[in-house]
């Protein structure tokens, strides 16, 4: 093998030769400068001509001047004969390319480059072809600054002594780290990377791999090093870290900066090895790592047992970041997430905030397996690592670490609903999507490609028994050990495990966009039930409505001697099919709600159903309680159910106890009153409604947390509260202002419960003043912890006061940071006085944000959360008319489903305001002569 040292004959070639930006000209002093305007769909994809096979990568960090220099070699197969090397860039100022082959005896320089701003991609023409077969080393050396861009590698800030100080980190998938350093950026052209990091010597170098050396920089040691970089003294050091193994650019990571640590360690069950580990963070947020670092250390061995698959690397470290667009990045040995996703303090930290942490960490750790030894072949199947990560992380694994947090059942709300909501609009995708661009990728990072693909394999593991899943995964994973696959590859290994033609089983539910609502008609034998494609605002039709999905139905029945059982055999696999079930007797289907469908009964059933559900020994277990409310609320909202009937499932489950079906319920109820927020008397009449079912908890479970309570207990206290304090219940709003009230007194925060910040800081700025503003906007630049700023972003944007809430919408522009703004915008589209004036200040400041935000997920979710909760033709107008002459390339999906949102609640509005008004009407007469 051919083999040179990076740092060889390195001297010079930082004169410009090429700047590969996302916006402007080519400059070049070698060559011949050229841009394509146009590219079609194919030329997204890079050439095969040659394959990259590994990287030596060397990056030096400045975080005084705010900037980063390098320069990486990557030796070459060349497959075809080629005189021109195509590769990813974007945003980096490039030296002068040289190439070194087994082909030839000296080395040879670019004669010609050329950006192409489409596709970013940058190419290299030498004088002399390489021949097919032959090996080669490509050197270029790059510079670019250091923004706060959230992608590529970025700064990240933090006050310490009262100054702004910085530090760096990583965020390469889907398509950044081109914006980081030239290289082949699709998941399918692994390879292995050699990374070596030039810092300041007062700071941290991190990445995927062990360091193997680390020195101060000395003339005699690292004379090389001078030759790159002209300004490197004893000020710097030079970190080498370990090779990788083969792996996806996206995967790649780095950091530099002031870190500290904690570290533990965990005993793997296959190698018997001991793993390090550690998580990362500056000096003022350190202390509340511990509980992240605790997660890790639980789980990570419990996967390599699932898997039975090694664990590769020789460590696994985590890093907290101020400054994050996403929740968190699984790069390969080295977790990256933001403050709120990695971040407690057990003294003061929530229930929510510690199922966040679990959720976060377990996920990330899931991934080191999905994803990062398995890859998928390209980003149409992003959900071979998505889904699969939501399902192990959030459920298989969490259900076995942390039992008491209930994760299959929760799943239900935090997953499958997610899903079928986004998935009954006519704007949905496939869960397996065609990305040909990178605008189509960032695109599918949504309740799709994770909480749909989860929920479709979570219902195949209940279809085939979960022993028999989990091996077949297993199977798929050594079959595909650090290369790449497609979704047939995972059902092959399933289908080996459990003998089931699971792509004939399957194919649909990942390659077809929507998802069947069964509906079930009693017939003298039994059941007829038939499959339609579900809209939110009904059933689809003609070429809408053209899928057969087969439909596992886990038909629950009642036997003689009144215990449930479930027929897992059952499957509806064409457009209408009879069943043999006694309906004299309670019977449901989806038993377990697994399924990835809703189900249709007629009114009567519906009826008997209700009554089943309030016994204290209902056949019906939690999770099929909560299947129910959500299809009933789903199918009244689709014209397909009345509302008034599913208003009657609700309030028979007035004696209900599990608080994860009251928490269905409140979030259905939410997105009801959400819908009517502009008919002043039946939001009246849902208020009042609401409360009566969940005042009672308030008055049973009271204000105070003690350490005695049950996750559940904890939960439900502050869901009845917040659902109160929602529907306007003046006793708890008071109680809140009096706990605030008292804060502000004392100073001590201990008279506001954790799990109550949200809940006190919004009663105090709404039905506050000025004051309470200010004390509020104090807890969001000096919290103490992620989870209270965040409850004051959300909190100062609740005001009745116009003066205040400009303020707080300027903060937003101005003074919030980039991965803060989203709350405000959450705040702001709740706040009934800036539901609809909130579009006006996305409006005005549209350039601006979509300057800001444009290479991040962000903008699509401000898209999201300014319009879809409006409610009428003329937002439709209004919208179609601003958004006529904008570039949606980057949130057309975002903004095609904010329009079905608009228009599902303007058909529910029609369809069902007279019903739910006689229906809430009828229910407070009843209630007053009581």
């Amino acid at each position: 093998m051919f083999f040179l040292s990076p740092l060889h004959a390195a001297t010079k070639r930082f004169s410009i030769q090429t700047v590969c930006k996302g916006l402007g000209s080519i400059l070049s002093l070698t060559g011949t400068a050229k841009m394509s305007t146009v590219a079609s769909d194919s030329k997204f994809r890079l050439p095969t001509n040659v394959k990259p096979t590994h990287y030596d990568l060397i990056v030096q960090t400045d975080l005084d001047q705010l900037k980063f220099s390098g320069t990486v070699t990557v030796n070459l197969d060349v497959k075809e004969e080629t005189s021109k090397i195509v590769m990813n860039c974007t945003r980096l100022k490039l030296g002068q390319a040289t190439v070194q082959s087994t082909a030839f005896k000296s080395e040879q320089l670019s004669s010609e480059s050329s950006f192409d701003e489409k596709t970013k991609q940058v190419s290299f023409i030498f004088p002399t072809a390489f021949p097919a077969g032959s090996q080669a080393k490509l050197t270029i050396p790059f510079s670019a600054p250091l923004t706060g861009s959230m992608t590529g590698y970025y700064r990240s800030s933090f006050e310490e002594d009262g100054k702004t100080k910085y530090y760096t980190l990583t965020q390469f998938e889907a398509t950044y780290a081109r914006s980081a350093f030239p290289c082949w950026d699709e998941p399918a052209l692994k390879a292995t990377y050699a990374v070596t990091m030039v810092s300041k010597a007062n700071t941290v170098n991190i990445s995927n791999m062990t360091a193997t050396s680390e020195k101060v920089f000395s003339p005699n040691d690292h004379a090389d090093f001078k030759t790159l970089f002209d300004d490197i003294n004893e000020e710097w050091k030079i970190t080498k870290f370990e090779t990788t193994p083969l792996m996806s650019s996206y995967l790649l990571a780095y950091a530099n900066g002031p870190f500290e640590y904690l570290e533990s360690s965990a005993k793997m069950p296959l190698s018997g090895r001991t793993i390090p580990l550690r998580i990362y963070a500056t000096k003022d947020l350190i202390h509340q790592a511990q509980f992240a670092l605790d997660v890790k250390a639980k789980v990570l061995p419990m996967y390599e047992q699932v898997f039975q698959v090694e664990y590769p690397l020789p460590k696994l470290d985590s890093l907290v970041a101020n400054d994050f667009d996403a929740g968190a990045m699984e790069n390969w040995g080295l977790i990256t997430g933001r403050t709120s996703a990695l971040l407690l303090d057990p003294k003061k930290a929530d229930i929510a905030a510690k199922k966040r942490v679990v959720v976060v960490q377990s996920h990330e750790v899931a991934h080191m397996w999905f994803g990062n030894i398995t890859t998928m072949e390209w980003w149409d199947y992003l959900y071979l690592n998505e889904g699969f990560a939501t399902l192990m992380g959030e459920v298989i694994i969490q259900g076995t670490a942390f039992p008491e947090f209930k994760p299959n059942s929760e799943f239900i709300t935090a997953h499958l609903h997610r899903a079928l909501t986004l998935d009954s609009k006519l704007s949905s995708h496939p869960i397996e999507v065609g990305c040909p661009d990178a605008e189509s990728i960032g695109q599918i990072f949504d309740a799709l490609s994770y909480s749909k693909a989860a929920s479709v394999l979570r219902m195949l593991s209940a279809h085939v028994g979960q022993e028999k899943f989990l091996k077949g995964v297993s199977l798929y994973l050594k079959a595909h050990l650090y290369g790449n696959s497609v979704t047939n590859d995972l059902w092959a290994g399933i289908s080996e495990s459990t003998g089931v033609d699971i792509i004939k089983f399957m194919d649909n539910w990942v390659k077809k966009i929507g998802f069947p609502v069964v509906t079930v008609t009693e017939t003298s034998e039994g059941i007829k039930v038939r499959q339609d494609r579900f809209l939110e605002t009904g059933l689809a039709e003609g070429k809408d409505n053209e899928t057969i999905w087969s439909i596992p139905l886990s038909i629950l029945t009642v036997d003689a001697n009144g215990k449930p059982t479930v027929d897992e055999t059952a499957v509806l696999d064409t457009r209408e099919k009879t069943f043999a079930v006694d309906t004299s007797k309670p019977f449901k289907l989806n038993a377990g709600t697994n399924g990835v469908y809703r189900v249709l009964y007629e009114d009567t059933r519906l009826s008997k159903i209700a009554t089943e559900v309030a016994k204290p020994d209902s056949v019906f277990g939690v999770e099929d309680r909560m299947g129910l409310i959500f299809d009933a609320l789903a199918l009244s909202k689709a014209a397909l159910l009345p509302l008034s009937s599913a208003l009657n499932l609700v309030n028979a489950l007035r004696n209900e106890q599990e608080y994860l079906v009251w928490d269905g319920i409140s979030t259905n109820l939410a997105s009801t009153s959400a819908v009517w927020w502009e008919d002043d008397g039946i939001s009246s009449l849902l208020n009042e409604f609401r409360v009566s079912l969940f005042s009672p908890f308030v008055k049973k479970l009271g204000y105070e947390y003690s350490a005695s309570d049950t996750p559940d207990i904890s939960q439900l206290r502050t869901c009845a509260i917040d659902q109160c304090l929602s529907a306007k219940d003046q006793s708890v709003i008071e109680e809140l202002k009096g706990h605030f009230a008292k804060y502000m007194k004392t100073g001590d925060d201990s008279v506001i419960p954790a799990d109550l910040q949200n809940a006190i800081y919004e009663a105090a700025v709404a039905y506050g003043g000025r004051e309470e503003f200010n004390a509020v906007k104090a807890i969001y630049e000096k919290g103490a912890t992620p989870t209270s700023r965040i409850a004051a972003m959300r909190a100062m944007c609740q005001s009745k006061d116009q003066t205040i809430l400009d303020e707080a919408s300027q903060i937003a522009l101005k003074g919030a940071r980039d991965q803060d703004v989203n709350y405000f915008f959450v705040g702001l589209s709740k706040n009934k006085l800036t539901k609809r004036t909130v579009t006006k200040l996305f409006e005005n400041n549209y350039d601006e944000l979509s300057e800001r935000f444009g290479s991040t997920f962000t903008l699509r979710s401000i898209v999201q959360l300014t319009y879809s909760g409006l409610s009428t033709q003329k937002d439709i107008d209004e919208m179609n008319v601003f958004f006529k002459d904008k570039d949606t390339s980057k949130y057309h999906m975002g903004l095609a489903q904010s329009l079905d949102s608009i228009r599902a609640k303007i058909a529910y509005i029609k369809h069902s305001s007279s019903d739910v008004r006689q229906w809430l009407e009828d229910w407070k007469q009843v209630t007053a002569r009581l």
